[in-house]
């Protein structure tokens, strides 16, 4: 079978890729679409330091094909969305309904495929960058067949994180004030959960002005090109402030324009040695940063909330899709994510 494969040196697209059938509590998945993240290219630059030969991807969404023992909740042929969280279920975190804090759903990649008689791992307990993939149950979400899989695909990453953010992290109010940095597809979904929150301004900010018609389109009240307007807009600074790009003098931007009591919140994927300052009396206003790992998302509930908002015309699917791309063109996918040609583009299988 086809997959994108990093074997340290070079990406590549091969075509004798194998993956092995579904044990105890796993779901096999045909992929029928995968989106390009960030995530994925900093596997690739060594942002995110993993282990080698990988097979990308984490952002899917495809056709169930078998499941394994013990695996009650879907069946072969339904359509699902893909988490990257292969949590336990039984831990005090999981107890809690804390998913993302599980450890066992951190830092332990397997090897569900072979390729050229070695093992590969699986990248984000995922790899949707194959055409069939083993996932624990957990981690395969039932989804309406109405929903077209470019779409859904969408939902794994960009949306359980952006709009997550807003909803389970931050808390946003109706009449808050929201600043997002950065409008890529995370950004983007931070703009449209603030909508949906009820955010009364939210300001979008990105260098590259031809993404403002888009950033409006998903709920900005206002874009700029740098963060030096924000205060002619929001004088006495914002009740939340996202950064979603994953640079540390953007975290200091972000912590510098927060109005009392306000937060600060990071998403963006810096490098795993990057430090941030920040002026320690700048705190003492009740203000906070917050970290938020996949946005706090608990997936089994909020990606069939994301459905129904799909369906209800307020959360935005289809709009994110720029372009798909055959699983062969993923060079070109790359190039186009890098040159902020699109706002999500996603691969077809």
């Amino acid at each position: 079978m086809r997959g994108v494969v990093f074997d340290g040196k070079q990406v590549q697209v091969v075509g004798d890729l194998e993956v092995r059938e579904p044990g105890a509590g796993e779901v096999l998945v045909a992929i029928s679409a995968a989106g390009v993240c960030h995530s994925d290219l900093s596997v690739v630059d060594g942002t995110i330091p993993f282990p080698v030969p990988v097979v990308l991807g984490h952002e899917g969404a495809g056709v169930v094909e078998a499941v394994g023992a013990g695996v009650t909740h879907v069946s072969p042929g339904d359509h699902v969305a893909l988490s990257t969280l292969a949590n336990c279920g039984t831990c005090a975190e999981c107890d809690r309904g804390r998913p993302t804090m599980c450890r066992q759903a951190i830092g332990r990649p397997g090897q569900p495929f072979a390729w050229d008689g070695r093992p590969v791992y699986q990248f984000a307990s995922n790899s949707a960058f194959a055409e069939r993939t083993v996932v624990k149950a957990v981690q395969a979400v039932r989804i309406p067949k109405d929903i077209p899989m470019p779409s859904a695909a969408l939902i794994g990453c960009g949306v359980l994180t952006g709009v997550g953010a807003v909803l389970n992290r931050a808390r946003v109010g109706r009449g808050d004030s929201v600043v997002v940095i950065g409008t890529g597809g995370i950004g983007l979904n931070v703009l449209q959960g603030a909508r949906i929150a009820g955010a009364s301004t939210i300001v979008a900010v990105d260098a590259n002005p031809g993404k403002e018609a888009v950033a409006r389109q998903f709920g900005a009240t206002h874009f700029l090109t740098s963060t030096e307007g924000v205060r002619e807009i929001l004088p006495s600074g914002a009740d939340h402030a996202f950064e979603c790009v994953g640079r540390v003098e953007l975290v200091r931007q972000a912590v510098d324009l927060l109005d009392r009591h306000g937060q600060a919140i990071l998403l963006g994927t810096a490098s795993a040695t990057a430090e941030a300052s920040f002026l320690v009396s700048s705190m003492f206003l009740d203000k906070s940063i917050l970290g938020c790992r996949y946005g706090s998302s608990r997936p089994q509930r909020d990606i069939p909330l994301y459905t129904q908002l799909y369906r209800q015309g307020r959360l935005l699917l289809d709009e994110l899709v720029t372009r798909t791309y055959p699983v062969e063109d993923f060079e070109k996918a790359v190039g186009d994510l890098e040159a902020g040609r699109v706002a999500r583009g996603v691969l077809t299988f």
